[in-house]
This record gives structure tokens, C-alpha cells and sequence, in this order.
């Protein structure tokens, strides 16, 4: 069982910056991946940044060179800044925590809302 908690959500306007955290409530040693992802109303949920346990990340396009997804093992935390933020970027951010056995555990989210 892992739980994990996300904050650093909240309004900002477009071409701000905002930094979120993600606190697993266990080591994230033994994770096979730890991800963002975002659902907007009426969207389905999808990826928005990965890093593997090997240090790999990989972006959706529309967040590429904007976006950098990080972890500090020490905190058991992972991040992810955002940078050049747009309207298209309002969604709830979920953390996820997948398992050497492909399973995942998932925040419930953080709001970040992009507008004038």
C-alpha cells in the first residue's frame, strides 16, 4: 500500500510557472516509475510526464521543453515544474507511483488552473 499526496496546485496566468510535489508515503526505491498526469473536465486522463527508476523521461508533446519531471528519492517526492504555462494546461494534476508488478497507486490530484 502506498499513498501519495499532491500540492502546489492553484491559479496562475498564462506564461507563469508553478511547481508541484508529490510525497509517497512509503520509499521509492523499489518504484518502477513515478508519472504525472492531468485530466481536464470532460477529458480523459492522460500522461502528462514519466520518469523511469533508471532517471529516462519522457513528455507529452504538448508539454515538451516546458514541463521537467524530477524525484528526490531522500523525500520519497517527485515534481514536476511547469513552466510557460497556457490556458490548455488547466486540469487536475494526479501523481502516480507504478510498481515493479505494473501496479499503480494515484494521488487525488491538485487543481491548476491557467488564466487571465
Amino acid at each position: 500500500q502506498v499513498t501519495l499526496v499532491e500540492s502546489g496546485g492553484g491559479l496562475v496566468q498564462p506564461g507563469g510557472s508553478l511547481r508541484l510535489s508529490c510525497t509517497a508515503s512509503r520509499s521509492i526505491f523499489s518504484m518502477y516509475s513515478m508519472a504525472w498526469y492531468r485530466q481536464a473536465p470532460g477529458n480523459q486522463r492522460e500522461l502528462v510526464a514519466d520518469i523511469s527508476s533508471g532517471g529516462s523521461r519522457t513528455y507529452a508533446d504538448a508539454v515538451k521543453g516546458r514541463f521537467t519531471i524530477s524525484v528526490d528519492s531522500t523525500k520519497n517526492a517527485v515534481y514536476l515544474e511547469m513552466g510557460n504555462l497556457k490556458p490548455e494546461d488547466t486540469a487536475v494534476y494526479y501523481c502516480n507511483y507504478r510498481t515493479w508488478s505494473f501496479y499503480d497507486y494515484w494521488g487525488p490530484g491538485t487543481q491548476v488552473t491557467v488564466s487571465i
